[in-house]
């Protein structure tokens, strides 16, 4: 199955060609979430401890994690800039702290992260990739072209990474192929001249599917359709990451990965703001999908205000007091 291509695959898995009639019987024969039982195991991921010795490993995986983000209106050249120095050395004081994963912007300050980011972006040999929103996000209310031509765009300014929003308007009124259709042309609008293509990340914006059902379903589709990873939020509307709906859509991957051997990441984002939030994130994805989940490669905190609360943590447990939060830089 691993050489077989995203389409052919998802013939096979569905049983047929790749119509409405077959997606909705695929995805509507999938089992529905227990939901009540679906919050408890969630909740008992709370009540984990981890032990102060690894506490500070733990701390750094979550800083490792992050796709340090800024999405504003008002976002600008020099704010891009800070991110980016922020992503390659959190804690100038402390140069053991890991860099983050990525840095996320807007499509038309790609150019201005990978000048910043210099040696450390990911293009250069370095660990700092960076991720770019696209196809009118957050919204996703433009023609196919508009967001084909959003993500071209971005790649060839050098984005590693993709952030698409789905037509969640179309999912919910059950034009399931125009949805799968979508996602596999902004799959290919990634590919850059060189064979190559920058990795695809597709937002969901569970807070608008309502139910964990629709969220299991719309898991499955982006799957299906090509998705390397499945992100839960825009962060522009509320509810946005939940730790349920996390588990949800690690559930999923951890059966795609049961039925084909293939590996697809997660990505909660938006409200996920405290290091001991995060540090419950961890406890799922391990017990979930896997420790091998607990990768860059697999799985990603949409964040901006995160990494300053760990950073304090992680200075905390370093000189046995706690700092002020200015102490941390805001970008």
């Amino acid at each position: 199955m691993p050489t077989l291509t995203s389409s052919e695959l998802a013939r096979r898995v569905v049983g047929g060609e790749l119509t409405d009639a077959t997606l909705g019987r695929f995805l509507h024969g999938i089992p529905g979430v227990d939901a009540v039982g679906l919050e408890a195991r969630a909740a008992a991921f709370a009540t984990r401890s981890i032990k102060t010795e690894s506490k500070r490993a733990a701390l750094d995986l979550v800083v490792s994690l992050i796709d340090l983000t800024t999405l504003e209106g008002s976002d600008t050249p020099g704010r891009v800039r800070a991110l980016a120095a922020k992503a390659v050395r959190p804690d100038p004081g402390d140069p053991a702290t890991p860099s983050t994963a990525a840095v996320c912007v807007y499509g038309d300050l790609v150019g201005v992260a990978v000048e910043a980011l210099g040696d450390a972006h990911t293009g250069r040999g370095g660990t700092v990739a960076v991720a770019a929103v696209a196809t009118a996000f957050p919204s996703g209310r433009a023609s196919r072209r508009v967001k084909l031509l959003d993500v071209q765009d971005a790649v060839s300014a050098g984005a590693d990474e993709i952030d698409m929003v789905i037509d969640r308007g179309a999912f919910l009124a059950g034009d399931l192929g125009l949805v799968f259709d979508e996602i596999t042309a902004v799959k290919e609008a990634c590919r850059r001249p060189d064979g190559t293509s920058a990795r695809l990340k597709v937002i969901l914006e569970t807070g608008e599917l309502v139910t964990y059902d629709n969220v299991r379903r719309a898991s499955w589709l982006a799957i299906l359709a090509g998705a390397d990873f499945i992100k839960t939020s825009t962060g522009k509307i509320s509810p946005a990451a939940t730790l349920p709906v996390t588990v949800s859509m690690l559930e999923v991957v951890r059966d795609w990965h049961r039925l084909t051997g293939l590996e697809v990441g997660v990505k909660p984002a938006g409200g996920i703001r405290a290091s001991k939030d995060a540090l419950r994130y961890l406890v799922a994805v391990a017990e979930v999908a896997g420790e091998r989940w607990l990768d860059p490669r697999l799985f990603r905190f949409g964040a901006s205000s995160l990494l300053n609360d760990v950073l304090l943590q992680r200075q905390r447990m370093a000189s046995g007091r706690y700092l002020s939060p200015t102490y941390i830089s805001v970008d």
